[in-house]
């Protein structure tokens, strides 16, 4: 092998030219003629011992020149990257330029996407905003309702449907007349007031009796996940098979025994409100940290190829089926049920997918500056860690954690510890208030417009990828 060329491009592409020497072509080829000769009849020879100059005068010098290219050009492909010393980061993009008619090697160029130089700004010192945390009697009250309907039991009644019951209905829609896909039911339970149902179908539910028909009109919201269903209006007839109420059970000293292990209410309370302020310092700690991280990668340079991105995408779409097989349901499933091609469920990662990119760049930057070392006594450490918060031993945790991995955690963890230690934090801003002026359509206009941004999905972010051997 040799390296003619090492050309740099733009998003971080550099293309090397290489050439392959005619006696590794001929190596090359000699392996292609024993990998294919058993699919040779050839008279005068038994199958698969035909010499290889007959079948290249049969059927030609080139007839081997295919497989013996791919053959070849990857252990020359991988000795070039080593040779330029190239930090690759996806597949190569690679082209045979030129074979020698009579097998005496070829040139082909590899264009190669490789980590990025990154240029940061400040990145210790920072200052963010960091909300105050605390916990009222009514935060409480909602945790001890929830293990409340936890610890609850149902009994059949025989009256009407109210508010808070269980209604047990079949159901099927039609739109003029004529039922749509997805649209039928049967033995559903429906909790009348929790919204789960199209707005207005549960309310007209209410006043219903056990073994009676009700006609629910509605009209799906613009916004509907099915397309062709959105803004239409549905008349769904509906059987009321049952309706069961909801029995709580009375907060107090016996509820508290039977719900934990503490003895009474109050002891119950206060452990409440302690994992409640934990998780909310620790949540408001997290946004605190990503504020400041925001602020990094805003500032940052880098002219990241487009391959980076669509890695980590293939990561989130692989993790996103993951956890849908946990649950039972299959990424093609999932996609048909919600009406999605594969191309639209990437496109909805995508940001999340170019941000972890950065995050990921400028991290590795600063603890390059920062000298962030991990040993292997840390390591260790951690897996002893892992092994007694998962109960297992130490020699599994390894199996399904490799050293390399963890230590680049560890490594980013405390990059992300040094930066947020140095920070700031600052109490947010009240905000301003509206004033009259302020156009009623405009307000309700904005209002839309951020309860859009919240109901976006997220998916948790990954801090390190698994490194790949890439080759075309």
């Amino acid at each position: 092998m040799n390296l003619n060329k090492v050309e740099k491009q733009e998003k971080s592409i550099v293309e090397l030219e290489i050439a392959v020497s005619k006696e590794e072509f001929e190596s090359a080829m000699e392996k292609a003629y024993r990998k294919n000769v058993g699919r040779f009849n050839v008279p005068g020879f038994r199958k698969g011992k035909a010499p290889r100059k007959i079948i290249e005068k049969l059927y030609g010098r080139g007839i081997f020149f295919e497989d013996a290219i791919n053959l070849s050009y990857p252990d020359a492909y991988d000795s070039a990257v080593a040779e330029s010393k190239l930090d690759v980061v996806g597949r190569a993009d690679i082209d045979i330029k030129e074979l020698d008619e009579n097998g005496e090697g070829y040139v082909f160029t590899a264009k190669v996407p490789v980590r990025p130089e990154v240029k940061l700004g400040e990145y210790k010192g920072l200052t963010a905003e960091k909300r105050e945390v605390a916990v009222t009697d009514d935060d409480i009250g909602e945790e001890l309702s929830r293990l409340q309907k936890r610890a609850s039991r149902e009994e059949t009644r025989d009256r009407a449907v109210e508010k808070g019951d269980t209604a047990v209905i079949d159901f099927e829609g039609f739109i003029d007349g004529v039922p749509f896909e997805g649209g039928k039911g049967e033995s559903h339970p429906l909790v009348i007031g929790e919204g789960h149902f199209i707005p207005g179908f549960e309310d007209q539910l209410i006043g219903a009796m056990p073994n009676s028909d009700v006609d629910v009109k509605v009209t799906f919201p613009e916004d509907y996940h099915a397309k062709e269903l959105a803004g239409k209006e549905a008349v769904f007839q509906c059987r009321v098979r049952e309706v069961k109420e909801t029995i709580l059970p009375a907060l107090d000293d016996e509820f508290a025994k039977d719900v934990s292990e503490f003895e009474t209410l109050d002891a119950l309370k206060e452990d409440l409100k302690k994992k409640l302020l934990e998780t909310r310092e620790k949540s408001a700690a997290g946004e605190f940290e990503e504020k400041v991280i925001d602020q990094i990668i805003e500032k940052m340079e880098a002219d990241v190829p487009e391959a980076m991105y669509e890695r980590q995408l293939d990561q989130l779409v692989e993790d996103f089926a993951q956890r849908l097989s946990m649950q039972g349901l299959e990424l093609d499933a999932y996609l048909k049920m919600n009406q999605l091609e594969l191309p639209a469920l990437r496109s909805m990662f995508q940001p999340q997918a170019e941000r972890q990119v950065k995050i990921m760049l400028a991290l590795k930057k600063i603890a390059e500056l920062e000298n962030v070392t991990v040993s292997e006594e840390d390591i260790e450490n951690e897996y002893q860690k892992l092994a007694e918060k998962y109960n297992m031993e130490v020699s599994k945790v390894k199996e399904f954690l490799p050293a390399s991995t963890l230590k680049d955690e560890l490594t980013v963890n405390r990059t992300v510890d040094l930066i947020r230690d140095s920070a700031k934090a600052v109490k947010p801003k009240e905000p301003e208030e509206k004033t009259d002026s302020e156009p009623k359509a405009e307000a309700a206009e904005k209002k839309t417009a951020k309860k859009s941004t919240s109901d976006k999905k997220k998916v948790t972010e990954k801090k390190t990828t698994k490194k790949e051997k890439d080759r075309e």
